[in-house]
């Protein structure tokens, strides 16, 4: 391990008549790359500013080596009082160079000039980001810094930190993007810290070990401690273990949802069966949108079966929120027209935690202060009903106002999903949401029996939920593909791949003959290759699970690193491996699809 540029020993934190944190011991190498993982509430962000020197603990000591630069990106910039983006960057007495700023924010595609006040929050947080990575710190504290990014932003900023000389620590709840950069977890749990030296891959197998471990020593204590802890472990190890179900049941709709998109991505369903009719809950013909003199949406048609889990994917400014408007009827096209089913009612889940009474208690939000909740027609009373949203039965009392972001969105989760619906709204909903909310959101969508349009950023939370991916590029073009976001971007960087360069002086490639009656199907090796692929993904992925549990045994790094290191190699191999099957598997398919009609 690196000699430690910043170390807390022993470190103590009391709040009010409890401790938030206490006995934690935390050492930071100069080439670091940590994971700091835990619920909404846990103290991540305090951590963080106790790491910084920005905050005095009651017990224990920090330590600094000198010459250390620390910086924070926090959650929400502090922008207000400066008259642009460009003021806020350069403010205060450790502010970068000038320069330096400029040259990260023209990268990262952001518009310094901007008043600060009326800046959305993507165009805060590139500012923020741009002034924390122009400053050249030895130490990066990151507080979500995918929040409010889109995709392409999100992957610039891998690929910075990918080339970062220096250490960095991360709260985020965006499982690609820890997964890609991060090699050592910090988990922050009940006021204590764990370390394990291994990939966020092997996170969710680690701390099940921990819970399974924990569980079989509450056995042995009292009645009620024994009841928590098995609540616990519902909440986490079965809601996981469920969800592969769910996910296969993905999988189906996928496929099913694939056999009714033409070739190039545009929406059709066959409606020659009254079955067929009665599916379409939203049906778009022809419509289009144009604002400022710029055509956001071009003419375009689109039809959404009951039961679609559409992800709605693309850079900021692109339009998605403006299609989902157009979907919902919240804005009329300027041609064509949207028609929905009869019996379409919808919710709407945003940003919407401001608008939270902080005076008022979670049984108020939920239940108008009482006892019972009316769920989609189900009489549940409210403390049952609150920790199917992680909350305990002391949470029905809690305010608002004691509550922390994430909590407050979870408790918004709770109060929309009782009401009766059949299409659900959700943008932009993992933000500030901890991993273990995801899982819960993830389980409340497979299981919503309606239909749901989801617009987000997390590439991750996107495999997991869809059937369906729409894509907006800015240019008012529409791109739709049946599967997750992965799917998406493979026919994306194929497609780019595919076009011919525009430079001058290039020569086209020439033009393929066309096809013969002999290559209007798979050749034999591709048709076995195209069914004996699925078995061979699924034995890739129980192979890799096997191994991150493996890597998740602290008993394994008791005889020392060389163990470990094999394994860790081993594992990278199988993920090289399975990434090319995934690949060959897309390709086949597509191949087989295209010479299908």
């Amino acid at each position: 391990m690196s000699a430690p540029i910043v170390s807390l020993e022993s470190i103590g934190l009391n709040q009010g008549t409890s401790w938030l944190l206490r006995g934690l011991d935390l050492f930071i190498g100069e080439r670091d790359r940590l994971a700091l993982i835990g619920r909404n509430g846990a103290g991540k962000t305090t951590l963080f500013k106790i790491i910084a020197g920005l905050i005095d603990v009651d017990e224990g000591q920090r330590k600094q080596r000198p010459g250390t630069k620390i910086v924070i990106l926090s959650q929400d910039p502090a922008v207000a009082g400066h008259a642009t983006l460009r003021d806020f960057a350069l403010a205060g007495e450790d502010a970068p160079e000038a320069h330096a700023v400029e040259a990260v924010a023209d990268q990262m595609g952001i518009d310094l000039s901007r008043e600060a006040e009326t800046a959305s929050g993507g165009e805060r947080r590139r500012a923020a980001l741009a002034r924390a990575l122009a400053s050249e710190p030895d130490l990066l504290l990151l507080d979500e810094p995918t929040n409010h990014l889109d995709i392409a932003a999100i992957e610039w900023l891998e690929g910075w930190l990918q080339r970062y000389g220096g250490a960095f620590v991360t709260i985020s709840h965006d499982r690609e993007f820890l997964k890609r950069l991060t090699r050592s977890i910090i988990w922050l749990d009940r006021g204590a810290i764990r370390r394990n030296e291994i990939g966020f891959g092997g996170f969710e197998a680690w701390t099940e070990q921990i819970y399974d471990e924990e569980a079989r020593a509450a056995q042995k204590l009292d009645t009620k401690l024994a009841q928590e802890m098995k609540w616990l472990q519902r909440g986490v190890t079965a809601r996981r273990k469920r969800n592969q179900g769910r996910l296969e049941n993905l999988h189906k709709l996928r496929a099913q949802r694939a056999s009714m998109l033409g070739q190039q991505g545009k929406a059709k369903l066959d409606l020659d069966t009254d079955d067929a009719k009665t599916k379409v809950v939203i049906d778009a013909k022809d419509i289009s949108k144009t604002f400022d003199g710029r055509q956001i949406l071009k003419p375009m048609s689109f039809r959404i079966q009951r039961g679609d889990r559409i992800g709605l994917v693309g850079p900021n400014g692109a339009g998605k929120t403006t299609f989902l408007k157009l979907l919902t009827k919240e804005l009329e096209p300027d041609t064509g027209r949207v028609r929905h089913a009869k019996t379409l009612s919808g919710i709407l889940i945003d940003q919407q935690r401001s608008l939270l009474s902080p005076e008022k208690r979670v049984r108020d939000i939920v239940a108008e202060g009482g006892e019972w909740v009316e769920v989609r027609g189900e009489k549940r009373h409210i403390v049952g009903y609150l920790k199917d949203f992680l909350f305990t039965r002391e949470d029905a009392d809690r305010q608002v106002s004691a509550m922390s972001g994430g909590e407050r969105s979870r408790l918004l989760l709770a109060r929309e999903f009782a009401r009766p619906s059949n299409l659900l709204v959700l943008d932009e909903p993992t933000n500030d949401l901890d991993l273990e909310t995801l899982d819960l959101l993830q389980e409340v969508i497979a299981d919503y029996d309606g239909t749901v349009l989801l617009v987000s950023h997390d590439r991750d939370f996107l495999d997991r939920t869809v059937n369906m991916v729409v894509g907006l590029d800015g240019s008012g073009e529409v791109d739709i593909v049946a599967g997750g976001f992965a799917d998406w971007e493979a026919k994306r960087k194929r497609r780019t791949t595919a076009k011919p360069s525009s430079r001058s002086g290039s020569r086209s490639a020439p033009a393929a003959p066309p096809p013969t009656d002999r290559a209007e199907r798979l050749s034999f090796r591709d048709k076995h290759e195209l069914e004996t692929l699925p078995n061979l993904i699924s034995g890739l992925e129980r192979k890799i699970r096997i191994h991150e549990t493996a890597l998740a045994d602290p008993e394994l790094y008791a005889a020392g690193p060389a163990a470990a290191q094999k394994l860790g190699e081993e594992l990278d191999a199988l993920k090289a491996s399975l990434s090319a099957a995934e690949d060959r598997w897309l390709e086949l398919s597509e191949k087989e699809e295209a010479l299908a009609g």
